[in-house]
């Protein structure tokens, strides 16, 4: 597997922006939109499971579930941002994630943030 399947994040050319600062600069928040989140849930298929066992035995990077977690973060953005485009943002400022277990079946991951309008300054 090569760098990009670790890797997620945007295309340079989005129609939203999504920071995890306060400002864009160059530019200035022209409305408030309000939080926006994407939100997935995964559960852990057996064979992944039985190898991160395996492989806790041994130590070392567990790949698959790494794999798993960047294209479940890469899934809640997607949400994000098209929560936030949905209602009516071209950014979402202050983007963080929150990951956690879901009833023991599986990871929850939340991306959520600040909807906004911004224009060039």
């Amino acid at each position: 597997m090569g760098i990009e399947d670790y890797g997620g994040g945007q295309t340079p050319r989005a129609d939203v922006l999504v920071v995890t600062t306060n400002d864009v600069p160059g530019h200035q928040v022209t409305e408030v939109i309000g939080e926006v989140f994407g939100l997935t849930v995964r559960s852990r298929h057996l064979g992944s499971q039985i190898g991160a066992g395996l492989k806790s035995m041994i130590g070392g990077e567990l790949k698959g579930l790494t794999k798993t977690l960047v294209e479940t973060r890469n899934q809640a953005m997607e949400r994000l941002v098209d929560q936030a485009r949905a209602r009516g943002a071209n950014a979402v400022l202050m983007m963080r994630f929150d990951v956690s277990e879901a009833a023991d079946v599986g990871t929850e991951v939340c991306a959520y943030g600040t909807a906004a309008v911004i224009s060039p300054t």
